[in-house]
């Protein structure tokens, strides 16, 4: 997005984060966005968005050891069959590396202009994950679903991954429920201490209904506070396991950054570059 939506950001700012010690590198996707621009749209309509599958592919390429993770891919929007081809081929090219993150969409323009309802959206997203993870590791795949259906065909290369990582976006309690039921971790967007907290909370009751153990969750927060040592270490306490560091307001306007000032700040945030917790 913004400054990384050129070949040269993605590729710079991809090679930096793997020599600089990140753990892993996030890229979310919208595929249209309403013009003008109406809530809850958190971006102007000319804010340059890149297809998160096809950006991390250049990232894979300028990468040996960073997780390439999509934060998120609105599932409802896509078709499931090529989606899941698209996702395997990005796991095999990057020998391993991806991490699916997901949500269900919420700019009503954009789900209208894809031809999907905002209503159902959930149930659609869910039975979307279970066809593609069929395709993925079915001998013989097969799924018969309300929305989605195929029987005597197959998909290769299967993903390197068995399973791939997913991981479910979203502050509402039905968000949380197909996280601790469908997914192996959460993603929270700009959030602080405070509402981190609440969403954990949540999710902890949404696992203890579902009858599981809220340890096994994998759980990223992009934080909308400045990230120091002690700030990591208080998110941290609360449970979160990575922080998925996002550049300050100024950025999330046209032409707002250069790729030269992204670079200060990835840098400024980097492992490398902090005293340790």
């Amino acid at each position: 997005m913004g400054a990384c939506a050129t070949a040269d950001g993605v590729r710079r700012i991809s090679a930096l984060a793997e020599e600089t010690g990140y753990d892993s590198l996030w890229m979310g996707e919208h595929l249209v966005q309403p013009s003008p621009r109406v809530p809850p749209a958190m971006t102007e309509p000319d804010y340059p968005i890149l297809d998160p599958v096809v950006s991390l592919a250049v990232a894979a390429a300028e990468t040996d050891r960073v997780l390439l993770a999509t934060g998120i891919v609105i599932l409802p929007q896509r078709n499931p069959v090529v989606l899941a081809k698209e996702l395997a081929s990005l796991d095999v090219l990057s020998r391993g590396r991806l991490v699916l993150g997901l949500g269900v969409g919420y700019v009503k323009p954009e789900m209208d202009a894809v031809g999907v309802p905002m209503e159902g959206r959930g149930a659609r997203a869910v039975e979307y994950l279970a066809a593609m993870r069929e395709l993925w590791t079915s001998d013989a795949p097969s799924f018969a679903g309300e929305h989605v259906s195929f029987s005597a065909v197959d998909a290769h290369p299967k993903p390197v991954q068995d399973p791939i990582p997913v991981v479910f976006g979203g502050h509402t309690a039905a968000a949380h429920r197909r996280a601790v039921r469908h997914g192996d971790g959460w993603y929270g967007f700009m959030l602080d201490l405070d509402a981190t907290a609440a969403q954990l909370d949540s999710l902890r009751r949404e696992a203890d209904a579902a009858g599981r153990d809220f340890d096994e969750l994998s759980i990223t927060v992009s934080p909308s506070v400045r990230v120091t040592p002690d700030v990591a270490q208080a998110y941290g306490e609360l449970g979160v396991e990575r922080l998925a560091i996002v550049p300050p307001p100024g950025y999330w306007q046209p032409n707002g950054w250069t790729v030269d000032e992204l670079e200060t700040f990835v840098r400024s945030n980097a492992v490398s570059e902090a005293r340790p917790l």
